[in-house]
């Protein structure tokens, strides 16, 4: 990467250069090491932006490791959509994809060096008892009556353990370090129990797993990681982190630095929610367009760039903030506003017949794919005597700020004629079901003379159109901090999905492939759903308006 590509400084880039500069290393070797129990969601998507892209500013390497030491929780798809994601980022992994299950006997023989220094210690006590006798935070906890055990029974007693002598919880494997630590993460932590559970990858060959705060760092180490980039909820654990490493024969002991987490408005990022988002069936699945996964985000049509973009104004610090939703919808805007072709959509169809064109004649008529990218070429729009334009673009009455189509006053089809409204069909509740107007015939491609219309409108062909299903989302939750509510599921925005199935869309569109994005004049940004859209079943979900429509809310509501 060219010194005009590096980004902007931040204290992670110091700590990295300046261990290149004095020759403590000669490299950067990260990892990303989700645990597989649920689908990635946007706060990830800062981590994998984070070491993947550190590794690539220094000519690093960046593993993709799977922290699989629970296999209560995790499975196989969980495990293929991460990487999935990770690639869908723009990002690729050094060698194969590595797994904590791959050290599982490694690390088995680093708990027994500990044993056996007499740094660790089989314990009895009741995950219940442990906790009484763990203390807090503000009186020191007190010796389990295991602590002193020898170190060659505690060391049968292990073997045993892994033998599957004893039942699930009756002993755990401690380390050996301070009960009076004011760091409660130092007060002997677990870090083996005895948990009879198939695992994803080691089957049932393994009884016994190892914590994730004794995996983690020794992983790190094993794969030769100088900077283990993590989220500030680990800054407690770094003294743990460094513990192991120091008292294990093991050659590398990589650097873990913590960075602030991703918090964004109207959003969570508890897995647990998140889950019971799905379970409950509130949401429809993990990718659900409305969920803040990666594979949400892309179901509804955000970009990679903009997600990439959005994490790097985001900065890098170790501040506590909250991000609004705002600015991660703009980047999504800025990225389509430049690359989706444009197309005319019409979400709630009213029927319009022009009465003084002619019957059966249909007309050809060449638009811009994109107002400012000649190089994305030109699309044929079909013009003929029965059109549809929104509902909301038409009112028999308005005032002099309302730049659509009145009764009797004259308006612009987009890229067409000027048409003019000269009667309405209602049905017998009064709807409005059909507008009788005139198209001037000498308006295509230039103004009329005598008369200004009082705005431009879209629309499409009722015969050269094609039927579509619209999504219409919205922020699931209708507050910033869902999180901080007694029941977060109160939050919930009602109005976060609105399915339209009688929209009409220009004959364009049919070519649509599933997560192309477009913009939808004058509707917004809109992508072909990725797993329901076809050439004969078209299905757009609504990336993002074209403006920031809670701005005025919020500032109504005084946020």
């Amino acid at each position: 990467m060219s010194s005009e590509e590096i980004k902007p400084s931040n204290f992670i880039r110091n700590i990295i250069e300046g261990d290149l500069s004095s020759g403590k290393h000669n490299h950067v070797q990260t990892r990303f090491p989700p645990e597989p129990n649920g689908f990635l969601h946007v706060g990830h998507a800062k981590s994998i932006c984070i070491n993947f892209g550190f590794a690539q500013d220094y000519q690093g390497q960046c593993n993709l490791r799977f922290d699989d030491t629970n296999p209560a929780k995790e499975e196989d798809a969980y495990a293929k959509a991460i990487a999935e994601d990770v690639k869908w980022l723009g990002f690729e992994w050094s060698g194969e994809i590595r797994h904590a299950a791959d050290y599982f006997d490694k690390l088995y023989d680093y708990a027994e060096e500990l044993i056996n220094k007499d740094l660790a210690y089989v314990d009895e006590l009741t995950a219940n008892e442990m906790r009484e006798y763990r203390g807090t935070l503000t009186e020191p906890g007190k010796n389990s009556p295991h602590r002193e055990r020898p170190t060659a029974e505690s060391l049968d007693l292990f073997r045993r353990m892994k033998a599957g002598e004893f039942e699930d919880g009756a002993m755990a494997l401690r380390a050996k370090i301070d009960m009076a630590s004011p760091n409660m993460n130092m007060r002997d932590p677990v870090i083996y129990r005895i948990k009879r559970q198939h695992h994803i990858r080691t089957g049932d060959k393994w009884c016994i797993y190892p914590t994730y705060d004794f995996t983690h760092c020794i992983s790190d180490a094993l794969e030769g990681i100088t900077h283990s980039l993590c989220t500030l909820e680990f800054e407690d654990h770094r003294p743990l982190y460094d513990w192991v490493l120091d008292n294990i024969t093991i050659e590398c002991h990589p650097q873990q630095i913590e960075f602030s987490r991703l918090n964004l408005e109207h959003t969570i990022t508890s897995k647990r929610k998140l889950n019971q988002l799905v379970v409950e069936n509130h949401v429809d699945g993990w990718d659900d367009p409305r969920m803040p996964t990666i594979s949400g985000m892309r179901r509804r049509g955000f970009t990679p760039a903009a997600i990439r973009d959005f994490v790097k104004r985001t900065g890098v610090t170790k501040k506590v903030h909250t991000v609004e939703m705002s600015l991660l919808e703009n980047c999504v805007r800025e990225d389509l506003d430049k690359s989706a072709p444009r197309a005319m959509a019409v979400l709630r169809p009213l029927k319009v017949t022009l009465t003084n064109y002619p019957e059966g004649k249909v007309e050809e008529l060449s638009a811009p794919n994109h107002p400012n990218d000649e190089a994305m070429g030109k699309r044929t729009l079909y013009f003929d005597k029965t059109l549809y334009i929104d509902q909301a673009d038409f009112r028999e009455e308005a005032n002099k700020k309302y730049k659509r189509l009145v009764l009797g006053k004259a308006v612009r089809l987009r890229n067409a004629y000027v048409i003019t409204c000269n009667d309405v069909v209602k049905d017998e509740s009064g709807n409005i079901i059909e507008l009788l107007c005139t198209y001037d015939e000498n308006t295509l491609g230039k103004n009329p003379e005598g008369y200004k219309p009082k705005g431009v409108i879209h629309w499409v062909s009722a015969e050269h159109s094609k039927p579509a299903t619209i999504r219409l989302y919205d922020r699931l939750f209708n507050v910033p901090n869902p999180g901080s509510a007694e029941d977060f599921l109160s939050t919930i925005n009602p109005d976060s999905l609105e399915v339209l199935k009688e929209s009409r869309v220009e004959m364009s569109l049919e070519q649509a492939k599933p997560e192309q994005g477009f913009q939808f004049e004058r509707e917004g940004y809109f992508c072909a759903d990725r797993l329901e859209h076809t050439a004969g079943n078209l299905v757009f979900n609504r990336t993002v308006s074209l403006k920031d429509s809670w701005a005025k809310i919020e500032a109504k509501e005084g946020k």
